[in-house]
Parts: C-alpha cells; structure tokens; sequence
C-alpha cells in the first residue's frame, strides 16, 4: 500500500481492553510484575550461572600491573593504545605499573581535531547545514571518542611521555565542561568560516581567520590541561629497585628510543557482518591529523579475528579490541557475557537481533575500546578472555573483566594485531585501495 494512503492506527478502548486481558493471561505475570518492580529489570533477568561461566581462569595470561582510570572521559580508545604500548615496555625494562601520559595526547588530540575540523568544514562550505556529512561534524565538532589509528597517529606525531610528566587533571579526568566550551567554539567558527566563503572572501582572509581561531583553541586547550612538555627527564625505579635516569629527551626521542614497537605494522582487523567481508574499508571522517596514519579496517569473520588475537596473546603481546561494553556487561563484577541478563525469557518477548541486524539499526555501536591480556582455550578453543579496562580498580577483580566467548561473538568489532598473524590472502588486500566508509556508518 502506498504510504500516503495508509491510515494512521488509533488505539481504541476495545485494543486497550484486549491489551489487558493478554496480560492478565500471561503465566505468572503477577509474579514476574511484582520481581521486576522491585529489583529492576536487570537484577530479575540476571543468570546466575554466569559466575560459574566467568571463572577467571586463563590458560594464557599475560602478567599486567595495575589498570589506569579514565574516570569521567570517552578516553578508552587513547587509553587502551597506550596501554598496549606501555605493556611492552613493562616487560622489557622490568616496571610493571608503569604509565604512559593520557593527558599529552588528548592535548594534542584537541588541536589537531579541530584543524580538522575547520578543514571538513571548508571542504562542505557549498552544502546547506542540513546536509547529512555537515551536520555529522556540526553535531561533534569536538569528541571524546576515538579509533586505535587515531592514537597510532598521535603517538608517531607527538611520541609519547611518562605520566608523571603530564599527569592528569580535573579537566582531563572530567571533560564535560572544556568538551562543552569546544564545541561551541568549533561551532561558531564554523559559522564564521562558511560565511567567509559564501561571502567570496580571499583565500588569504580565510586562512588568516582560520589561524587565528586554532591558536584560540590551543589557548583553551592549555588553560584546561596544561602545554605538554617539549623536553623531559625521564626517571623510574625497576622492579628490582634499581635507579634509572635519561635526560633531556623529547617524547619522540622517548618513543624511538625505548619502544620497539612500529605502529604501521599493526592492523585493525573488523568484524562488521552488515557489510561484505574481505575487504579494506576508511573511515576518513574520524581521521584526526591531516597527513597523519588513516584509519582503516579489513573487514573478516569473527573466527579470523579471533585466532589473530590468540596468536599475538600467545607470543606475549596484548590486543586492542573495540566493543560494545554497555551490552550484557555487569560493572562492579566485571562480567561479560551474553547471556548475562535474559530479558527475552523475563518478559516473554522474542528480542533477538543478528549482529548485522543490531548494527543496521542502530542498536550496535562501537562504545568502549579495552584490552585482551588473556584467554582460557580448552582444545585450543577459546571459552573466556582476561580484559584489562581503563576504569579504576574499583570495579571488577580489581579493574580486570572477564568476557566469555559468545560476548566477543556478539559484541566486539575490532581487534588490533600484527599484520604477521594474517593469512597470506589478508595481507595482500592490505595493499587494495580502501572503500570509505560514510561518517554516519555503523562502525564510526
């Protein structure tokens, strides 16, 4: 039927009667009315079972320190890369609790984002606010949220510091009002820039005007966060208590010095099944430093993205994964599981989605980015995976979740491995040309 000739439904007396009655005829609805009320919907639908399923028992476990915090931030992505970064070095030098700078980053995060920014927003000056790509960057000009090769570009930029160098702050820890502050200013210099242009200003004015709004931005950055350290002296005692100092290093000669890690030979391997698997997708709208490492991602099933990460487990790296943490997740107990809450048998309603149809619709998103530090096999089949995350040690076994394996069926998207555990046939797809993504896709 054609859609200007349907007629709109109107609820009548005689559908809210009936509606009543299913009601009343439902099995043990009093019972079930009287559970939920009082406990919520998550605490009648939990499954107990799932504490004997989330044993924290790992045949494979790497040996980590202490979890960081990234308290009241969408940080988890910069998080979660330096902490696969801060591992090695760990492991290497012997400092277990060892820290990488959050807040240097996210400084740098802050400009070179809105750069960006004013680029997108030149780029589309001929398109009408309501323009779809327009008002996908008007609507976050300025974002916690993140890729990996959003850090991998900012780490090969900027390298990187120790905590104690730049430590966080309240701004850093708690970025709701210098985020709210950015916006608004992205926000009316976008306005700015476009009317220059609809104005047939000089390519000269444009600039000019352009300049003078990121050093206003790099003002409100550093009054926030402080100006990152151009020079330090980097000290630490082992764990075996030894002294160490290195003076006056830069945090690229910290970087090219101490970490034998290239960030070009790592890979984001998705798992999107909304869209064709075997091949190389873009996202150059979340790109976040122009000339800087693109953020792409080869596309696998799920099998494929699990035994890359097994493997690199195995050799004694951890894995950067991408999730939606906010799914079936219990955050004090740290608990990952699929079957967590089933809310389908508490109301008597089928609510099962595939993950592509949970994707399409919106129901999916990639929320959270954390870490793999281990994985119980059982006949060299995965059944629960060690996951480090970044808030504090207050929840979970202290800061450590565990995720069964049906979660990261369900639930995780993205993992982030070295190239060398890709089949052959990966590899060379590598080489293909990606094929952007739009900035409202499933996988932003």
């Amino acid at each position: 039927m054609p859609k200007d000739s349907q007629q709109a439904h109107v609820l009548s007396p005689a559908e809210t009667a009936d509606l009543h009655a299913d009601l009343q005829q439902q099995p043990a609805h009093d019972v079930i009315s009287r559970a939920v009320i009082k406990n919520g919907v998550l605490a009648a639908a939990e499954d107990p079972q799932a504490t004997v399923r989330l044993d924290r028992t790992f045949s494979v476990e790497l040996d980590t320190g202490k979890v960081s915090n990234q308290k009241h931030s969408g940080r988890c992505w910069l998080f979660s890369t330096l902490n696969t970064i801060r591992h090695q070095f760990a492991a290497k030098y012997g400092v277990k609790d060892f820290e990488l700078s959050q807040s240097y980053l996210f400084f740098w995060d802050r400009i070179e984002r809105a750069n960006m920014f004013y680029n997108n927003i030149l780029r589309t000056a001929d398109k009408p606010l309501d323009d779809r790509e327009v008002a996908f960057f008007l609507q976050r000009p300025d974002d916690d949220g993140g890729q990996w090769a959003m850090g991998a570009a900012l780490v090969q930029k900027y390298g990187v510091v120790p905590a104690s160098v730049m430590p966080e702050s309240f701004n850093t820890t708690d970025t709701t009002g210098i985020g709210s502050a950015l916006n608004l200013k992205l926000r009316k210099d976008a306005l700015t820039l476009r009317k220059l242009v609809a104005d047939g200003a000089s390519e000269e004015q444009i600039a000019a005007t352009r300049a003078a709004a990121l050093k206003e931005v790099y003002r409100m950055a550093a009054y926030a966060f402080g100006e990152p350290p151009t020079t330090f002296d980097l000290e630490y005692k082992d764990d075996k208590h030894h002294y160490h100092r290195d003076a006056g290093l830069t945090p690229q000669d910290f970087f090219d010095k101490y970490f034998d890690i290239d960030l070009d030979d790592y890979v984001v391997l998705s798992n999107s099944p909304d869209k064709p698997f075997d091949r190389l997708y873009s996202l150059p709208s979340q790109d976040n430093i122009v000339g800087g490492k693109h953020i792409t991602m080869l596309n696998e099933p799920m099998a494929d993205l699990k035994q890359a990460a097994i493997a690199q487990l195995q050799d004694g790296d951890t894995v950067w994964f991408g999730n939606d943490v906010l799914q079936q997740m219990s955050r004090e107990r740290g608990f990952l599981d699929s079957h967590l809450y089933q809310i389908s048998d508490l109301f008597g309603v089928d609510l099962g989605l595939t993950k592509a149809q949970r994707l399409a619709t919106g129901e999916a998103e990639v929320s959270h980015a954390m870490t793999l530090t281990g994985v119980d096999l059982v006949a060299d089949e995965p059944t629960r995976w060690k996951v480090e995350n970044s808030w504090g040690e207050k929840n979970g076994d202290k800061g450590y979740f565990v995720m069964t394996d049906d979660w990261m069926d369900d639930f995780v998207y993205e993992v982030v491995v070295h190239k060398r555990y890709l089949t052959a046939g990966q590899q060379a797809l590598l080489t293909t040309e990606p094929e952007p993504l739009p900035a409202w896709d499933s996988l932003q």
